[in-house]
This record gives structure tokens, C-alpha cells and sequence, in this order.
């Protein structure tokens, strides 16, 4: 089955010959409930299960997203249904291991880069994912994660996605008090740095200050009081567990004793040789320039840039998001990339 945007008189094709095999889950293994399904993750620690729900049928484009966080959840991409079914792309909601879905084990050992990536192979094998559909979108530590995967299984994979990541945290740090810091009032800057300096995270000034000037700036373009329900959503059910023994406290970095600090790719990056799509955006929390740089790193890179959207393009430059992580995905399937 063939999908495209449109025919030849500029009807939808996915409405005149696809949409009713594409939401079709007729003696699919996953039709008792609707796409979800549990699969089981074996770990040094024990067998857990994880949260997959796969919409949609094509059998050259198959798009597994790798959520943010750590710790975080697939409710961010829920703008997702509005664009990939009308486009044929078949798509896979996934809750990492230690995400609100899935399991939650409370052992910190599983917590490590290596182990995610052994998690995201076995998601891979148990869907049925291959060098011939597959496709890893990771945004932010998705997109990390989904660096990590491509230097480990590129074999396994038909097109690759980083949004929003850039490929050393070193940098991001830098980035984060050289760049954005600077933009708030200097008082507010300055209280900022002061509270982290303390290690006074549970202060609750300090998600005051970061909502008021950074957050609807830097994370989502939008006022607080406007930022879709599905991001509230996955808000209130991140794991901190995950996230703060990863990442850390501070959003201005990696806070020093999080597993993280360090991580640096910048060097790696010409090792995949995979069609990749690097995704940045004008007000990210993450470097624009060097997200491109990266896409010129890889073997076969593609850089798309979101003028007006900020660390959840999807939503703040959801059209130029979009249209750009669309037409990479129908270019490597059709094979004009």
C-alpha cells in the first residue's frame, strides 16, 4: 500500500483509498485494545512491562516517539493525531520503563543510558520494527536516547529524528547560562543562579521565577494558562525519580551527581550514516546553530528549523514542525532523500 499527501486533482489520498485499512486493527495482536499494548522488558533487574500504543497500518513507515524527561511521557506528542493520519505515517506512543504508564520499578541502577537503549531494541523487536519502517523520533532526552540507539543499532533503523537535543550537555549548559539566562531581568537571573549555587531546588521560588520568565519562553511559546491539556498532563505525571537522578534539579544544566553530566556525542556524530532530521527551533531551551551543525555532522542529514517555536516545537511552530518532519519521513520512504 502507497500513501501520499495528495493526488492529482489535490484530494486526500489517505480519505479516498487509506484511511479505512489504515485505522483498520482487524486480526492485528493488538485489536483487543485498540493498539495498546504491554511488552514485556527484560532488565538485570527483573522482567517489567512498558506502554506501547500504535496507531494506524503502513508497512514502510513506522514512527516509534521517544519522549523527554527522563521520566516524562508519550502525551506529549498527542498533537501527533493530527497530522500523521491524514499522511498515512503509522505512528507508536511509548512510555519508557519508569514513565506514568509503564512499570515503575524503584531500583536507580536501571536508570542508565545503555539500559534504555537495550529497552528501546527490545520495544523494536517486539513490534515488529525493522530497517525496512523504522523510524525513531527522540525530542530532547528522547532524542539523546535516540542518538545513543543509532550509534549502537543503526542497522535496525530506515530514517532517524533528534528534535531538540543538541549532542554535548556541556554545551546545552553553556548554552543555558551564557545565552537564555542573560534575557530574564538581571535581578531575576541573578536569584536564579543564587538558589542553584545553594542547591536550594525545593525553594519554591525558584519554579516561580523559572515559570514566569522562562518556561512560556523557552519550553512552550504559549501563557501558562494556555499550554495544551495533553502537556499538563504529562507534567503532572513526570517521575521525578527518573528525572532528578538523571538529570537533576536545575534547568539551567545538569545538576552536578546526575548520571548525565558529562554526556558529550559531538564526536560520534559522523558515525551514523542513517537519513537523519535534526529539528531546532528559534527560542529553545536548546542551541539552534548547533543543532544545525549537527545535521551537517551525520553521513546523510537534513537540519529543519522551527523560526517560532521554542523547546516543544510541536506545538508553538506546530506548521512548520509538521510539514518539515512529514516530508523527511515520505523522502526516505520514497527514496529521494
Amino acid at each position: 500500500m502507497s500513501f501520499s499527501c495528495t493526488s492529482p486533482n489535490g484530494e486526500n489520498q489517505s480519505q479516498n483509498q487509506g484511511s479505512s485499512s489504515y485505522l483498520d486493527f482487524s486480526n492485528r495482536d493488538d485489536q483487543f485494545e485498540g493498539g495498546i499494548r504491554m511488552i514485556p522488558i527484560k532488565t538485570p533487574k527483573g522482567e517489567f512491562k512498558v506502554w506501547t500504543k500504535r496507531v494506524g497500518n503502513n508497512p514502510t513507515m513506522k514512527v516509534l516517539l521517544l519522549h523527554g524527561g527522563p521520566g516524562m511521557t508519550h502525551e506529549l506528542y498527542s498533537c501527533f493525531d493530527g497530522y500523521f493520519p491524514s499522511e498515512g505515517i503509522e505512528y507508536i506512543y511509548y512510555d519508557q520503563l519508569g514513565s506514568y504508564y509503564s512499570d515503575q520499578p524503584e531500583d536507580q541502577s536501571l536508570w542508565t543510558i545503555d539500559r534504555f537503549v537495550d529497552e528501546v531494541d527490545q520495544v523494536r523487536e517486539a513490534l515488529g520494527l525493522n530497517k525496512d519502517n523504522f523510524y525513531l523520533f527522540g525530542q530532547s532526552w528522547g532524542g539523546m536516547l535516540a542518538m545513543e540507539y543509532a550509534l549502537k543499532h543503526q542497522d535496525k533503523l530506515k530514517g532517524l529524528v533528534i528534535s531538540n537535543m543538541m549532542s554535548s550537555l556541556d554545551e546545552y549548559e553553556k548554552y543555558a547560562k551564557e545565552v537564555l539566562g542573560p534575557q530574564m531581568p538581571a535581578e531575576v537571573f541573578e536569584e536564579v543562579m543564587e538558589i542553584e549555587k545553594n542547591n536550594d531546588f525545593e525553594n519554591p521560588r525558584y519554579e516561580e521565577l523559572l515559570l514566569e520568565h522562562h518556561y512560556q519562553y523557552h519550553v512552550l511559546r504559549m501563557p501558562l494558562e494556555e499550554w495544551p491539556e495533553a502537556v499538563m498532563r504529562s507534567l503532572k505525571h513526570v517521575n521525578p525519580n527518573v528525572y532528578v537522578y538523571m538529570q537533576g534539579h536545575s534547568e539551567f544544566g545538569i545538576t552536578t551527581g546526575a548520571t548525565l553530566k558529562g554526556w558529550d556525542r559531538r564526536a560520534d556524530l559522523k558515525n551514523i550514516s542513517v537519513p537523519t532530521l535534526v529539528i531546532g527551533a528559534g527560542h529553545d531551551t536548546m542551541d539552534p546553530a548547533h543543532m544545525e551543525w549537527m545535521a551537517s555532522e551525520v553521513q546523510r542529514g537534513r537540519y529543519l528549523f522551527c523560526p517560532d517555536g521554542s523547546h516543544l516545537s510541536q506545538y508553538d511552530d506546530q506548521k512548520v514542525f509538521f510539514e518539515g518532519l512529514i516530508k523527511f519521513i515520505k523522502d526516505v520512504d520514497n527514496g529521494s532523500f
